[in-house]
């Protein structure tokens, strides 16, 4: 399950440059004509360039959906506004509309007509409507007396100016995005849509197959994928969700090809990666390996722990906690194998090499000893200092503020005092109180408080554990003075005495808000504690070592391009459109090992634990596979689920399209593999892979295993070339 993380680009080594790839690097659609082009060509590539990325003329690009900001992508494939993404990039959406009566987790939901297509409130879709470069622009105000917080206050600054410009009486929405550690600067510009319905969803035996056994995991066979839908007023624009509202009709849609893969076709992906760290230095790849990473594996298993104890003593806990748990194991698991595949690939040794080959680079050269020498002393002496207090940031957000519920939304509640002591009348307070009602209706629908006091206990146990007591914030002397160092004491006084423990109080409170029932609420006071304690003590230290690591980075990067100018780069990961390319492929994992490209429904069967949530099959899908009724979707008697290909992804890109050179569908793009999960920071051409369910195995599972051929028949099916039918 991929999820938001970090990715980007290079190999590293004299020895190491003849076998750079085309796979790698995730690039820009507004380059691919002078970068990558005819690269891709040569790899299978059928369409022009033109006909992957057009601001004029309808191309590739307005097929790909930003979904809710860029937390996963989803892809049109017809033309009546239908989406494409992956099961776990519509979780919260089925979660929230489940219930005990309804389950649509276990069950699946499928929707028999539009008119019952469910809204999904939160869930929003942006097409992109151009890039723009504007480094000039940008670059031209920063003077070389800037200190760093005199830097960013002035890209903030002429960044907004482009965003005005760009959206200014429109619809539009944009925002500039900084490449190469700020060496470059481009502008996006959307326009999105915020009536998105859930329209299907394979139950979680299917959708969610194999579980957090097999997350990451090659070989695979799960049917990771949800069907949304976008709806717009009539005028096809974006519109608040109405009855009234129609299916959007998009510029373009992915038609959906019947034909399957083989071995070293060409593949491309699409979507909106969420974040790499490839240009990360030895530095920081170490200080995640000792520090950061370990803390956050060992929080969240015990978040685990008791989430998953709780909800298999309650089908309702279960149906609330499911989407929470799931994020939460998925970056669990994530850092695990990030840890293990970075001293596994020895990429801390990597990074050192291509260090000693820069420091040997600028030590040639007075001008590049001026520009560039100090950069890496500049980044090791602020890592240095980063250690001491990263920790406490860790903490903060895996313990405090990602721990128990409440605590997240007191923090959230505390934000309501600006409005409070604002001196605005109450006709306009209550005007400000919309987003604040809207956020308590969200965290009541799925709170449970005897799960959720675990969870604060705990979170509240290990802050103060791995913390030196210097660097507690006051609240711990009160637990110790009035409560007698009993996190249960204390945890029985919070919840006995805040407002925000029931809809009942907090409606009463929301109905009057009163700035003094605010400030003197336990929980409230409690959260404020603790971001306090870090704003005073640890915030401005982190900031100024942030500070010197990103001006160094800037420079380090900067010069590393000068140092390979034969070299095409491509930037990091940041929640912006990109391409990728490769070829559907094999790979051998270790001695004697050998993983071929595609899997089966056979291996579905063979996993089969019927005593095991994570590998429970349908009956459903039994009898078909036993039939081999597979109809139009099978291959030589096969019903293939999932296949791997050489793309370079990452979180964010979940639910993308897996493109063949002809433009048409041939997967969804879900994971990455275990053996490549240090991806993220130094990429892994031998053994990294994408993993993608078989678009034949979607098509197959709507149809023949749910009876929803009704939305097959809206896709545009293609066989050899030729549109065709499903019967």
């Amino acid at each position: 399950m991929l999820k938001k993380r970090l990715i980007a680009l290079f190999i590293i080594g004299a020895s190491l440059m003849n076998q750079l790839k085309a796979d790698e690097g995730m690039w820009l659609p507004l380059l691919i004509k002078r970068l990558n082009h005819a690269d891709m060509k040569k790899m299978g590539l059928k369409l022009s360039a033109e006909e992957i990325y057009n601001v004029n003329k309808s191309s590739l690009k307005d097929a790909i959906v930003m979904l809710s900001g860029g937390s996963c992508t989803a892809e049109a494939i017809s033309a009546e506004g239908l989406l494409l993404t992956n099961h776990h990039c519509g979780y919260d959406a089925i979660q929230s509309h489940s219930s005990v009566e309804n389950d649509y987790l276990t069950d699946g939901f499928w929707a028999a007509s539009k008119s019952k297509e469910l809204p999904s409130e939160g869930l929003t879709a942006s097409f992109l409507q151009r890039i723009e470069d504007v480094t000039q622009r940008v670059l031209e105000v920063i003077t070389a007396d800037m200190n760093e917080a005199q830097r960013n206050a002035k890209v903030r600054e002429i960044s907004a100016a482009i965003t005005r410009e760009a959206t200014e009486g429109t619809t539009l929405n944009a925002s500039v995005k900084e490449f190469f550690d700020g060496n470059e600067y481009y502008l996006f510009v959307y326009k999105t849509y915020t009536d998105v319905r859930l329209v299907g969803a394979p139950p979680e035996s299917i959708g969610k197959y194999g579980g957090d056994t097999d997350n990451w995991m090659w070989p695979r066979h799960t049917g990771d994928f949800t069907l949304l839908r976008v709806y717009a007023g009539a005028d096809n624009e974006p519109a608040p969700y109405s009855e009234t509202n129609v299916p959007y009709k998009p510029k373009h849609f992915l038609p959906v090809s019947l034909d399957g893969v083989k071995q070293n076709d060409f593949s491309m992906v699409m979507g909106y990666p969420g974040r790499t760290d490839r240009y990360l230095t030895s530095f920081g790849v170490q200080a995640a390996l000792d520090v950061t990473n370990p803390m956050v594996v060992k929080v969240r298993d015990q978040k685990l722990k008791i989430m998953r104890e709780q909800m298999d003593a309650s089908k309702d806990v279960r149906i609330k906690y499911a989407s929470k748990f799931a994020q939460t194991a998925n970056y669990w698991k994530y850092f695990i194998g990030q840890s293990e595949q970075l001293n596994n690939n020895n990429v801390v040794a990597k990074k050192q090499d291509l260090e000693n080959r820069f420091m040997q680079w600028t030590a040639q050269n007075p001008e590049r000893q001026a520009k560039y020498g100090a950069a890496l002393k500049q980044i090791e002496n602020a890592y240095q200092e980063y250690r001491k207090h990263i920790l406490q940031r860790t903490l903060l957000n895996e313990a405090i503020l990602q721990g128990a519920d409440i605590m997240l939304f007191a923090y959230i509640m505390s934000n309501m005092k600006q409005i409070l002591s604002s001196g605005m009348d109450p006709a306009m307070i209550a005007e400000y109180s919309g987003e604040f009602k809207k956020q308590g209706d969200s965290f009541f629908k799925d709170f449970h408080q005897p799960t959720d006091r675990k969870l604060l206990i705990a979170g509240l146990k290990m802050y103060r554990d791995n913390l030196p007591a210097e660097g507690l914030p006051p609240i711990y002397d009160s637990i110790a003075k009035n409560h007698n160092n009993d996190f249960n004491a204390f945890a029985d006084f919070l919840y006995a005495n805040s407002f925000l423990v029931s809809q009942e109080k907090f409606e009463k409170f929301m109905a009057a808000p009163d700035l003094g029932i605010l400030e003197s609420d336990p929980f409230v006071m409690t959260v404020n504690s603790f971001i306090t304690n870090f704003s005073g003590k640890h915030r401005p230290v982190l900031d100024g070592i942030t500070s010197q690591i990103n001006a160094g980075n800037r420079a380090f990067v900067a010069g590393l391009r000068e140092m390979m100018p034969e070299k095409k780069f491509a930037p990091n990961a940041n929640s912006t459109m990109r391409l990728t390319y490769g070829q559907v492929k094999n790979y051998h994992p270790k001695d004697g090992v050998k993983y071929l490209e595609t899997t089966t429904l056979k291996g579905v069967m063979e996993k089969e634990d019927p005593n095991n949530d994570e590998f429970i099959v349908p009956q459903r899908l039994k009898d078909l596979y036993n039939a081999k009724d597979y109809g139009i979707y099978g291959e030589n008697g096969e019903m293939i689920t999932c296949l791997i290909s050489t793309n370079d992804i990452t979180g964010g890109n979940s639910g993308s399209p897996l493109i063949n050179g002809s433009g048409h569908l041939i997967g969804c793009a879900f994971d990455g593999n275990w053996e490549a999960m240090s991806g993220d920071i130094f990429f892994e051409p031998n053994v990294q892979r994408t993993i993608s369910v078989d678009i034949r195995y979607v098509l197959f599972i709507i149809d023949k295993f749910a009876g929803a051929g009704h939305i097959v028949d809206e896709m545009k099916l293609m066989k050899k070339g030729k549109v065709v039918k499903r019967s």
